[in-house]
């Protein structure tokens, strides 16, 4: 007889059904899996006939054979083990065909029968929603899996529990979504001295989503103000945090089934390769841009990055997404991130400070900054010279707005973009406009245009340059609650543009 559970297979945050066959025939006693199973899934059936044997259920003396289907779908991962287990035991006559055919169950076995927690559980439980099927899952996945209301979730810490579940005799309980988690951040922009037309532009990156870039000495607070940026952003919309959470779930960086609503924020190391920015390795993973997803990516000491890791990030930057193109996979993610990058002005980082710049003046700057394309420098909106702080500025007093008045600021202006976009299609913020829309929504008053393109034609502003300003003159007049586009606000665009070394 055959005996069929439901599962799924990941291809990037998309979760695709796979029926689990069992068939027991007469013959010499074996137990086959097929269906291009990885290594992980190929050692399943040395799982569950240990976890079977800690119930005292022995397998039959026949030809036990496992399909997965569709077989040329891939198969990768541990969270097999349990659907395996069922189709088995309902083969087996031990538990009900028709309920374990209801059900899409994901989990992995440990020796003693219990279950182990496995990643892409959120996901899982999207394609049992949509196939209106129950979704079974180790009991530390279910509060991840229950934030899709529309799919009923059932936990369980073992084998066993699964078996007194399906036979009646020990209904599992219904998960429930785990909590809300608000980080709340200490770091305040109070505690950054001086610096105040850096901290404008980072007020006016964070309401729109605009790439910015920061070239200052070292210690000049570039990083103290980059890790700022999460305390004046807005929280996740209940849908930004559903497609952030599905992203961390297949990495499995959801914590006791939480979803947080803070926007991520993600600072890898500049040794990072190509897979672990934008994505791949083993089963095409996502990368750190598509981690920070509907957050912040922010990568010091930017021109120290390998050229062709660098090289990588100008096509995700442009449509919000990448794709992952590989011999045996073909996985797209999501990745809308506000990128802010920081570099020293040199090698040795003190291009500007007449006391300790180097003899090599002005050409160390110029090679260091070069290792930076032209095409890539051209997607950041906002570039910005941080200064040293003076010695004596640091023991004054905090000064200046609080993380908490600009995050009100910024939240109004995303507000007034929500409202904006409602009807248009991929586009939800200034940062995402462009065409018709982008003239619509950015055309500047008479002084102002005529402001634009002598700068344009002064300075070589390329096309996507030309753009970029509208966008940020936009995101500017938002800030100040006007309706137009006026001068005032091309020229604060233009002076971020055109105001780091490699500009002029």
């Amino acid at each position: 007889m055959v005996a069929v559970a439901h599962t799924v297979a990941f291809e990037g945050v998309e979760a695709r059904a796979v029926e689990v066959q069992c068939a027991v025939t007469p013959g010499l006693p074996a137990f086959s899996i097929v269906g291009l199973p990885d290594k992980a899934v190929s050692e399943a059936r040395e799982r569950v006939r240990a976890a079977l044997s800690s119930m005292a259920i022995a397998l039959p003396s026949k030809r036990i054979t496992i399909n997965l289907s569709p077989a040329d779908l891939p198969k990768e991962g541990s969270h097999f083990d349990l659907p395996i287990a069922l189709s088995l035991l309902a083969a087996m006559d031990i538990l009900p065909e028709d309920k374990v055919a209801q059900t899409v169950a994901l989990g992995e076995l440990a020796l003693d029968g219990g279950l182990v927690p496995v990643v892409g559980a959120l996901p899982a439980a999207m394609k049992a929603a949509e196939d209106e099927r129950i979704l079974l899952c180790p009991q530390s996945c279910g509060a991840e899996a229950a934030w899709v209301g529309a799919c009923t979730v059932h936990g369980a810490k073992s084998l066993s529990d699964t078996v007194r579940h399906y036979t009646g005799n020990a209904p599992l309980p219904v998960a429930i979504p785990g909590e809300v988690e608000n980080t709340d951040h200490v770091r305040d922009l109070r505690d950054v001295k001086g610096q105040e037309r850096a901290k404008r532009a980072l007020e006016i990156a964070a309401a729109g989503r605009h790439h910015m870039f920061m070239v200052g000495t070292p210690g000049s607070g570039k990083s103290m103000l980059a890790a700022r940026i999460p305390g004046i952003l807005p929280p996740l919309t209940p849908i930004e945090a559903l497609e952030t959470s599905m992203i961390h779930s297949l990495s499995g960086l959801l914590e006791d089934g939480g979803i947080n609503r803070t926007r991520p924020f993600r600072e890898p190391h500049h040794t990072a390769s190509i897979a672990a920015i934008v994505g791949g390795g083993r089963g095409a993973k996502p990368g750190e841009i598509s981690l920070a997803h509907n957050g912040v990516l922010f990568m010091d000491e930017f021109p120290e990055y390998p050229r062709p890791v660098l090289e990588t990030l100008r096509q995700p930057i442009e449509t919000g997404e990448v794709v992952i193109a590989r011999a045996n996979a073909h996985i797209k993610y999501p990745c809308k991130f506000m990128l802010i990058a920081a570099a020293n002005p040199c090698k040795c980082g003190y291009l500007s400070d007449p006391a300790r710049a180097c003899a090599r003046v002005p050409l160390c700057g110029e090679e260091y900054l070069n290792r930076i394309s032209g095409p890539l420098m051209d997607r950041f909106d906002l570039r910005v010279e941080i200064p040293p702080v003076a010695f004596t500025d640091l023991d004054l007093p905090p000064s200046g707005e609080s993380s908490a008045q600009v995050a009100q600021r910024v939240a109004a202006a995303r507000e007034l973009q929500a409202s904006r976009y409602q009807n248009a299609d991929n586009i939800a913020l200034n940062s995402d406009a462009e065409g018709s829309i982008l003239e619509q929504i950015a055309t500047p008053d008479t002084e102002g245009r005529a402001l634009l393109i002598m700068v344009a034609e002064r300075f070589g502003l390329s096309a996507r340059g030309y753009h970029r300003v509208l966008r940020v003159a936009r995101t500017i007049a938002d800030l100040a609650g006007s309706a137009d586009v006026r001068k005032p606000h091309i020229a604060e665009a233009i002076s971020y543009r055109l105001s780091t070394s490699k500009d002029i």
